[in-house]
């Protein structure tokens, strides 16, 4: 039997977008406090029993969102060609931290956007 643990941190950043083409209220320029969750696997535990300390993931979470923290999402080059949705947002951070996190035992493994705390997507590949 193969092992996997699957640890995460849910954190959350403001920013404002606008969806290009949307038919409804969400095509004007409006706000979210968006809520992060990052879920990452890994295959075996240290010496202590951990798999990824937690303050790893904080601190790269903690990179990328300051590149989305308090800005206008579709003023950034990741979302010139998409719109800022919750599902686009996932996969950026999904991408970015894999960047980051990923290893031989390590790998971000899905990624949740909620808009709102009622509404959301998830994120992940299958590998």
């Amino acid at each position: 039997m193969t092992e996997v643990f699957e640890v995460y941190v849910k954190t959350h950043f403001s920013a404002a977008h606008a969806l290009k083409d949307y038919p409804g209220d969400c095509a004007r320029l409006h706000g979210h406090n968006w809520i992060i969750e990052v879920y990452v696997r890994c295959s075996r535990l240290n010496e202590i029993g951990i798999g990824v300390d937690f303050r790893d993931i904080k601190r790269s979470v903690k990179e990328v969102l300051a590149g989305l923290d308090h800005f206008h999402l579709n003023e950034l080059e990741a979302f010139r060609d998409d719109n800022p949705t919750s599902e686009n947002i996932a996969r950026f951070l999904y991408k970015e931290l894999g960047r980051k996190l990923n290893s031989e035992i390590i790998r971000v493994s899905k990624i949740k956007v909620s808009e709102t705390p009622g509404a959301g997507a998830f994120y992940w590949e299958v590998v």
